[in-house]
């Protein structure tokens, strides 16, 4: 009688943004394999520089205990000036990636068809401080900061709490448009996302916050999710990705229940 499948016990946690950082392979996989971003090597160093095709762009991942982990860099173009976005450890990486997915897009929508704020009105966030909207659940802000007529730089903050900030996103306020709507149409999206680490990387457990649904997922789609992924981004662009790549962010489906 052959073995049973392996299984791994995945965590799918709602809301998202409440769900702890994860995988950042999530992201900096699909950049080198499906974008072709180039990676920099020092392993004395425990970060990872990654730069698009063009130099243009540099993603930076570095602990930074008092700081930002991520930082997203762009050169200056003749229709733009430099910008960046930052985003904290406990950024959930579906939300970083939705706005790498978004710089990285062949044909992207144009930043006039684009407003951030939109896809969280959709789902009932409503107006904060008058310059933003906050989350039904109080947990999240997000606001465009500056003066009357000059917008500035767009904020996102989760907290728990008055005291606990559980991370900070900023986007410079020459930042395209459309990366900050996908960032916060991820935000939006009610969709729980999976962990397997969800013991430390959860900043709450309170299950009044905090939903947290426990299946075994058999281990070949945890280990196949990320591949999918690069694919997806891949078929974007006429170069296919190549070579097999392990991955421990399971997908949100074809679990089941303990």
């Amino acid at each position: 009688m052959p073995p049973a499948p392996e299984t791994v016990e995945v965590d799918f946690i709602t809301p998202r943004h409440l769900a702890g950082g994860g995988d950042p392979a999530w992201i900096t996989i699909p950049l080198h394999r499906a974008c072709g971003w180039s990676h920099g090597d020092d392993p004395l160093m425990p970060r990872v520089l990654l730069s698009s095709p063009g130099q243009k762009a540099l993603l930076h991942l570095e602990p930074e205990p008092d700081g930002q982990w991520w930082t997203l860099h762009h050169a200056a173009e003749p229709d733009r000036p430099a910008w960046y976005a930052s985003f904290g450890a406990r950024t959930p990486v579906e939300l970083i990636a939705a706005a790498t997915d978004a710089l990285t897009d062949p044909a992207p929508p144009t930043d006039a068809a684009c407003d951030p704020y939109e896809p969280l009105r959709q789902i009932g966030w409503s107006p904060y401080g008058g310059i933003g909207l906050v989350s039904p659940d109080r947990t999240a802000y997000i606001e465009r900061l500056g003066r009357p007529g000059t917008p500035g730089a767009w904020s996102v903050t989760v907290t728990l709490g008055l005291n606990q900030k559980v991370w900070h996103a900023r986007f410079s306020e020459h930042t395209p448009a459309r990366l900050v709507t996908a960032f916060t149409a991820a935000l939006a999206d009610r969709a729980p996302v999976a962990r397997t680490d969800s013991v430390h990387s959860l900043p709450t457990r309170d299950p009044s916050v905090v939903t947290r649904r426990t299946t075994d997922v058999l281990a070949v789609y945890v280990a196949g999710a990320l591949e999918e992924r690069v694919r997806t981004l891949a078929a974007r662009r006429t170069s296919p990705p190549t070579g097999p790549v392990p991955s421990r962010q399971p997908p949100a489906k074809n679990s089941r229940s303990r």
